[in-house]
């Protein structure tokens, strides 16, 4: 079995698009959308490891990785929701896992309430949740530019956005001896492929999580109603998505597995060989037929 991740591009509307891509052609499909200030970068070493019965494929976002950074494009998670959806239909994909991590679950859920028929299960794992009060205390940074002047606010958050940053975004809450195991490529690549433009990008995509709070209860209502089956797989050491984000699930989602690993937001570089596990026993079950 060929479990080599593949590197593509296909032109998705005026965006020229980066994807990775893995597994049989005719294989049940999932979809890896990437967080931030990520890539599909973060998925390169859990794609070959289901890639003897999956189908995986992880885009670039436009102003992101190896994706092309077009100057008409909306960067917001309406605008990344929009590119998706375009994505998969051009990919022919009709149905498909979700895989919801960071900025990619915002994203990913305005995808599967695009055409909920799509999504045959979700993994969410230290996605950003659609919960106000299990919010981390990270997130009450953020929250203090929403009452500044938007000049102001993009401003504020143009600062944030530096090297160091991407450094310690990646670290985030994980102790020193996780620290050792996440490699310096993640914040070292990323910023390298940062450009004034991006950084725009960056500033639009992080203005947008104040509009993007007044679509929570849409979020939850899908959630609610649709029920798709999940796994919940989390690192509580996160400063931004902390154990309550995890369990805040659970309300909508009552019948969802839930697993706490002793790991913080990018459990795929420290706990590769745990969150495997638990996904290749859960697509198994949900998701084993041919696409």
């Amino acid at each position: 079995m060929d479990t080599r991740v593949r590197h593509r591009r296909v032109r998705v509307g005026n965006v020229d698009a980066f994807y990775r891509e893995a597994g049989p052609a005719g294989a049940p499909v999932v979809l890896l959308p990437h967080g931030y200030p990520c890539s599909s970068y973060e998925f390169r070493n859990l794609m070959p490891r289901l890639a003897d019965r999956w189908r995986l494929i992880a885009p670039d976002y436009p102003g992101f990785g190896y994706s092309a950074t077009p100057d008409d494009f909306d960067y917001s998670f309406d605008g990344y929701a929009e590119f998706l959806d375009d994505f998969v239909r051009e990919l022919g994909l009709l149905r498909f896992a979700l895989y919801l991590h960071d900025f990619g679950s915002p994203i990913g859920a305005r995808l599967a309430i695009r055409a909920p028929e799509r999504i045959v299960a979700q993994i969410i794992q230290n996605g950003d949740i659609p919960y106000e009060d299990a919010l981390g205390a990270k997130y009450a940074d953020i929250e203090k530019t929403w009452t500044l002047p938007a000049a102001e606010m993009r401003s504020k958050l143009a600062e944030a956005i530096n090297e160091e940053t991407f450094k310690e975004e990646f670290l985030n809450a994980v102790g020193p001896a996780l620290a050792d195991c996440m490699p310096p490529d993640l914040s070292k690549l990323h910023w390298s492929l940062m450009t004034p433009e991006r950084r725009e990008v960056a500033i639009d995509l992080i203005a947008g999580l104040k509009e993007n709070r007044a679509w929570f209860p849409k979020h939850r209502q899908y959630l609610r109603e649709h029920r798709p089956p999940s796994l919940i797989v989390w690192g509580p050491h996160d400063d931004y998505m902390p154990e309550k984000s995890a369990r805040a699930y659970l309300r909508d989602l009552p019948d969802a597995e839930l697993h706490l690993l002793d790991g913080g937001h990018w459990l795929l570089e420290t706990h590769l060989e745990e969150v495997t596990a638990l996904v290749r026993d859960f697509l198994a079950r949900v998701h084993p037929g041919a696409a």
